[in-house]
């Protein structure tokens, strides 16, 4: 049998292209991604973004990102007043990704990190963008609304699951934290694109060990490694003080984001990515094991955006409304096997045919989700 380490390099290459190729798909080449909507092309050099200085009119827009075999730039990120308001990651060298969103008019800070002399810029947008009136408008409203009922509800949970889980840790009682790891942070991985945008409080929270420098690394997973490896918590009670803390300024700052379809639409594709970039590959969790747990809070979350914007959707295109549905559908009864009371088996009992079939699910989901963002971003 095929344990997790070793199935990680192999599907993590294979979905992630699935992805890829999916957002090219979607983003098409023509110079448009829909009606009324504009094509910006952006490429990832070694030096960093290129260009480094865009100029564009207000509105719907497709950002096209293609990676000119640059090794160490993988991301793009646009931001407004220290918030990511749009992005992509894990643009490898030779591959295109896209992303779609309503451009107000103003300046931007653009972001390639990695980059030797243009790892930031600018972008400028001038005009207004167009504004949806009548029956579109209010399908707009509703949906934002919705999907900010659900990550304000989701970062409520958040904090009080927090609150469980760091008193165990507090407390020094290894197996009631243990217990609660996985439950705790459902609802991060179910708005973890939103914590996103708010820069270093995403690393904050739920970076993994490597992933920022060993000395400053806190967060759950810190705890996780002390849980299940170091088998002691001695050590742990600033970490768990702090996971406390910026858990409480995520729930302040979330908020205060704004929302529009497309952002909702792009934050549910990420949600998909982060199952191909680290769940599906049982490296997210790697002491633990509760990659399961993730994998669903991701699809929930994703599926929570979809459910927000599915009436604006089925205006546009009705069909594919329809199909993202049933591939939702799809993806809950191809997890069904795996679950265990409320939680999931632990991602080492999979073998090489589970994830697969896992993988072919997911890849059936992402490609018609990948479009939604597109058609709806002139919304």
């Amino acid at each position: 049998m095929m344990r997790a380490p070793d199935r990680a390099v192999a599907l993590a290459g294979a979905l992630s292209a699935v992805l890829v190729l999916t957002a090219c798909r979607a983003s098409g080449s023509s110079g448009s991604s829909g009606a009324g909507v504009k094509t910006v092309a952006v490429s990832l050099t070694d030096a960093g973004c290129s260009p480094a200085a865009l100029q564009i009119a207000a509105g719907p827009t497709t950002f096209v990102v293609t990676n000119q075999g640059a090794d160490a730039v993988t991301e793009f990120e646009i931001v407004k007043d220290g918030t990511i308001v749009g992005e992509v990651e894990n643009v490898a060298a030779g591959l295109e990704r896209s992303f779609s969103l309503n451009v107000d008019a103003g300046t931007y800070e653009t972001r390639c990190p990695g980059g030797t002399d243009a790892a930031t810029g600018t972008l400028t947008a001038t005009g207004a963008a167009a504004s949806s009136t009548g029956a579109a408008s209010a399908s707009v409203d509703a949906a934002v609304v919705a999907y900010r009922t659900y990550i304000e509800t989701k970062t409520d949970q958040l904090v009080a699951r927090t609150r469980v889980f760091t008193a165990a840790v507090l407390a020094g009682d290894q197996e009631r934290a243990r217990s609660t790891f996985a439950w705790a942070r459902e609802p991060y991985e179910a708005i973890e694109p939103v914590a996103e945008a708010f820069g270093d409080l995403d690393p904050e929270i739920d970076a993994r060990a490597n992933d920022v420098p060993a000395n400053t690394w806190t967060g759950f997973h810190r705890l996780e490694k002390a849980l299940w490896v170091d088998r002691s918590l001695a050590g742990m009670a600033p970490v768990a003080t702090k996971l406390r803390a910026d858990v409480a300024k995520l729930h302040a700052l979330v908020r205060t984001v704004e929302l529009d379809p497309a952002q909702i639409a792009n934050g549910a594709t990420e949600l998909l990515g982060e199952v191909s970039k680290s769940k599906i590959t049982g490296e997210e969790d790697r002491y633990s094991h509760t990659d399961l747990w993730d994998f669903r809070s991701n699809v929930d979350g994703a599926q929570a955006a979809f459910v927000a914007l599915r009436p604006l959707l089925a205006e546009r295109d009705p069909a594919l409304a329809a199909l993202i549905a049933a591939r939702f559908g799809a993806v809950d009864r191809a997890l069904d096997p795996y679950r265990r009371g409320s939680g999931f088996v632990p991602y080492t009992d999979l073998d090489d045919n589970d994830t697969r079939t896992l993988s072919s699910t997911i890849d059936a989901l992402a490609e018609p989700l990948s479009k939604v963002a597109g058609t709806v971003v002139g919304a």
